[in-house]
């Protein structure tokens, strides 16, 4: 009677779970394979997983609530969204359709006279802004993933304070888990006591009610800073030092960030307010966003990706720029477990003779996306992708060139935690200069990594195959 009624049970779970599964639309088919093997395996576990983990819808609420935020900004800052005019007037045609599809994702438009600075390394970022805090006059925003209390964390903490006391107006939004440690700390509380209006994004304290609404791993993944209206931030480095004291094994922590002047901040600017709507409700008017355009600057956008926009929009995107290249493709990414749109985009790229260049880094924090990425490597090598591994530390940095003319850079990883589930900013660009300036930096990254030739990938022992395999097996269950 007993193992009748286990059998059951099992039946049970593994149908209505199964049921489930088959009625979703924003899963793909190696997604609803990869559910059904665990299901059948283990049901009892696995509907436990799939009910942590399984979907990635953050409920209709907020849903709603993002797509009012965003009518809210297009009715009253519709102006500095840039128009669609400008893909004619702004962009190479060669280059337009993934600046057009950028533009589908969230309404931000290319705009023109703007001006960057590739920044030298952490030193030369954390002084810089710092020195644009200490400057700032009427309005400081910043918003991390991951914000600790360490020289980093304490130093732009410590700047806020300062801008906050002397009646600066400050905002600042840190990710619930990534910034755990900095919310629970006294450097939280000194900034809140100093008038700093700090907020936690997507917050954890009824970790229940939240699993019930959506998923409990949902993240603000976003790295922005916007001083006055005039200067942003954008790229790949968290509110930590380069030590990265959480996982000092894989340190040091290599990044990219660019100082943007000019009309992209307003764009950078009201991606913030989108977020600071999202997590306190106060109207996007409060905001302050301001214009400035510099002769002969160059067109960029921003785009913000995350689970409350539609599903895919990442992994098109970049399959849309990587269809834009004609000579060469230059990408690094610290997490390359991407779908097979990603794959096959990237593949074509280099089949039509386009000189396809990965940089992943060889020591990863994550073992199981160190299998899951190479499990990709054998395919990616035939097509005729050239793919590095980076030697000295944990190579951070999310960049792609194409063509020494476009560039894409922000917080976007070439996964599907990045594709489906964090919150994720990124400016894409057309301009000769500041690529070459990103071209040299990822020209370093080359100069310490070791090339992964297909013979030794051939070579690799038939477990080591397996586990890699395996590993991206499970991949679209995250």
């Amino acid at each position: 009677m007993i193992s009748i009624l286990v059998l059951a049970g099992h039946i049970a779970i593994v149908v209505s779970f199964s049921v489930r599964i088959l009625i979703r639309e924003d899963i793909s088919p190696p997604g609803r394979l990869a559910w059904f093997i665990v299901l059948l395996v283990l049901p009892l576990a696995g509907a436990s997983l799939y009910f942590l983990f399984g979907e990635t819808d953050v409920g209709h609420r907020q849903r709603h609530v993002h797509h009012l935020i965003f009518n809210t900004i297009r009715a009253k800052r519709r102006a500095y969204m840039g128009l669609p005019d400008n893909l004619d007037t702004l962009i190479d045609p060669l280059y337009r359709s993934g600046s057009a599809y950028a533009a589908s994702i969230n309404g931000f438009f290319p705009v023109a006279g703007n001006k960057a600075e590739v920044l030298d390394g952490p030193a030369d970022y954390v002084t810089r802004l710092v020195a644009d805090i200490d400057a700032a006059t009427d309005h400081v925003h910043v918003l991390s993933y991951i914000w600790l209390t360490d020289d980093t964390g304490t130093a732009v903490a410590n700047a806020l304070i300062r801008a906050a006391t002397r009646g600066v107006t400050c905002r600042a939004i840190a990710d619930a888990m990534g910034s755990r440690g900095l919310i629970r700390s006294d450097l939280w509380q000194r900034m809140l006591d100093a008038g700093v209006m700090a907020k936690v994004a997507l917050p954890v304290e009824r970790p229940l009610l939240v699993m019930l609404k959506s998923r409990i791993d949902l993240r603000n993944h976003r790295k922005i800073a916007v001083i006055d209206s005039k200067i942003t931030y954008c790229g790949s480095r968290n509110t930590a030092d380069p030590a990265f004291r959480p996982k000092p094994h894989f340190a040091p922590w290599v990044d990219i960030m660019l100082r943007f002047q000019g009309p992209v901040v307003a764009q950078n600017q009201l991606l913030f307010a989108s977020d600071w709507m999202s997590v306190t409700g106060e109207p996007v008017t409060d905001i302050p966003v301001a214009s400035e355009n510099f002769d002969g600057g160059f067109a960029a956008q921003v785009l913000g990706d995350g689970p409350t926009e539609r599903f895919g929009a990442t992994p098109q995107l970049f399959s849309v720029l990587f269809s834009t290249a004609r000579d060469r493709l230059t990408l690094s990414t610290p997490y390359f477990v991407p779908d097979a749109t990603v794959v096959e985009a990237l593949c074509a790229a280099a089949h039509r003779g386009t000189q396809v260049t990965l940089i992943f880094p060889e020591r990863n924090d994550s073992r199981f996306v160190a299998a899951a990425s190479r499990s990709f490597y054998r395919r990616l090598l035939r097509a005729g992708c050239r793919i590095f591994e980076y030697q000295p530390g944990l190579l951070h940095a999310k960049t792609l060139t194409i063509d020494g003319v476009v560039s894409l850079v922000g917080s976007t990883n070439l996964d599907l935690r990045s594709f489906d589930l964090n919150y994720e900013n990124n400016i894409l660009l057309e301009s000769r200069d500041i690529t070459s300036r990103i071209e040299t930096h990822q020209k370093a990254f080359l100069a310490d990594s070791v090339e992964i030739d297909l013979l030794s990938v051939m070579a690799w022992p038939t477990h080591r195959k397996i586990l890699n395999n395996m590993a991206a097996t499970v991949g679209p269950l995250l």
